[in-house]
C-alpha cells in the first residue's frame, strides 16, 4: 500500500509537471492589468500586461546601467537596415519575433518530455502515456478528485485530435505547438472557445452569465467589499460583451471577447512606444530616445518580458 501511495504522489507530481496550468486553460482576459494605462503615473500597466505581475519584477535584477548597456545591443538588432533609426514596421517585427520565440521556446522545453522514443514526432499515445500512464489501467481509482483527471484526458484527446491536421495520430512540432498554444492558430480557435465556455460555464448551460463571467475573475473575500475594477467589468459584460442583450454570452459573443481578431497588440504596443518616445515626432526613435525611456522599453515586449537584459548579446 505505501508502495502504491508513493507512485500516486510521483504521477500527481508528474501530471503537475507535464501539463502546466496556464497552457490546460486556454482564456485571455480583456483587461491586461487592474492599473488604469496612464503612463503620467508610471508604467505599471504596461510592465503588467506584457510581462505578468511577477515577471515585470525581472527588471529589478539589473542595475539601471547594465539595463542601458544591454538594451542599447537590443536596439541594434531592431534596426535591420542600419540606418541609425527604429521605425514602426522594424519595431512591429522585432516585437513578433519576441513573441513567436517565446512560443517555440516553450514548446522546445516540454517536447523531450513527450518524444520517448526520439523519432521528433508526438504520438497521441507517448502524450498520454507520459501524462496519464500510471491510472490509465486503473481508470484513475486511487485519485481524489479521478473524475477531474478524466476531464482532463477527455480535454487533451479532444486538443490533439484537432491539433493534428493529416488525423495521424501523431503531432509535428507545428501540430504539437497548435495544441499547447492553439490561441495561435485559426483552425483552432473554435476549441478554444469550446473550452473557455466550457472552463466558466459552471451551471453547463453552455453559455456565460454574469455570475460566472464575473466569478471567474473575482471571488470575494468575507467582509470584502467589491472592487471598483468589478463594476467595471459588469459594466463591460452588460453594455459590450452581451451584444444581443439576453443576459449571456454565447459563443459567438465569447469569441469576439477573447479571439478579437482585428486587434494586433503588437502592433498597438510599437505605435505606443514610438509614440511615447520620439521626441521629434518624426515617426521613427533612435537609440538615444529609447535609453532616455529605458524602464519603458524593459516592461515592454520588445525585450520578451525582460528576459532578454538577462542574456548575452550573442544569444540572442
Amino acid at each position: 500500500m505505501l508502495v502504491r501511495s508513493l507512485a500516486s504522489l510521483c504521477l500527481l507530481a508528474a501530471v503537475a509537471f507535464a501539463v502546466p496550468a496556464q497552457e490546460k486553460r486556454v482564456h485571455h482576459h480583456a483587461d491586461l492589468s487592474d492599473h488604469a494605462h496612464d503612463d503620467a503615473h508610471g508604467f505599471q500597466y504596461d510592465h503588467e500586461a506584457f510581462l505578468g505581475k511577477e515577471e515585470a519584477k525581472t527588471f529589478d535584477q539589473l542595475t539601471p546601467e547594465e539595463s542601458k548597456d544591454r538594451l542599447a545591443k537590443i536596439v541594434d538588432r531592431i534596426d535591420t537596415d542600419k540606418d541609425g533609426f527604429i521605425n514602426h514596421a522594424e519595431l512591429h517585427y522585432w516585437i513578433k519575433h519576441r513573441q513567436r520565440s517565446y512560443i517555440a521556446e516553450n514548446v522546445n522545453r516540454h517536447w523531450k518530455d513527450y518524444d520517448k522514443n526520439e523519432d521528433d514526432k508526438i504520438a497521441w499515445e507517448e502524450y498520454k502515456n507520459t501524462t496519464y500512464g500510471y491510472y490509465l489501467g486503473e481508470e484513475f481509482d486511487d485519485i481524489e478528485d479521478k473524475a477531474t483527471y478524466k476531464s482532463m484526458l477527455t480535454r487533451d484527446e479532444r486538443r490533439f485530435k484537432m491539433a493534428d491536421r493529416d488525423g495521424d495520430g501523431i503531432a509535428t512540432r507545428e501540430e504539437f505547438t497548435a495544441f499547447l498554444h492553439p490561441e495561435e492558430f485559426d483552425y483552432m480557435k473554435d476549441l478554444v472557445v469550446q473550452e473557455t465556455v466550457e472552463d466558466i460555464d459552471k451551471n453547463g448551460d453552455g453559455k456565460i452569465n454574469l455570475d460566472e463571467y464575473i466569478g471567474d475573475m473575482y471571488t470575494p473575500e468575507e467582509g470584502e467589499s467589491e472592487p471598483e475594477w468589478v463594476q467595471t467589468e459588469k459594466k463591460h459584460f452588460n453594455e459590450f460583451r452581451d451584444a444581443n442583450k439576453d443576459g449571456y454570452l454565447d459563443s459567438s459573443e465569447v469569441a469576439h471577447w477573447i479571439l478579437p481578431g482585428e486587434v494586433d497588440h503588437a502592433d498597438n504596443e510599437a505605435k505606443h512606444l514610438i509614440h511615447e518616445t520620439d521626441t521629434n515626432k518624426d515617426e521613427k526613435i533612435t537609440k538615444k530616445e529609447v535609453l532616455a525611456n529605458w524602464n519603458m522599453f524593459v516592461g515592454s515586449q520588445a525585450t520578451n518580458y525582460g528576459e532578454d537584459l538577462t542574456k548575452r548579446h550573442d544569444e540572442l
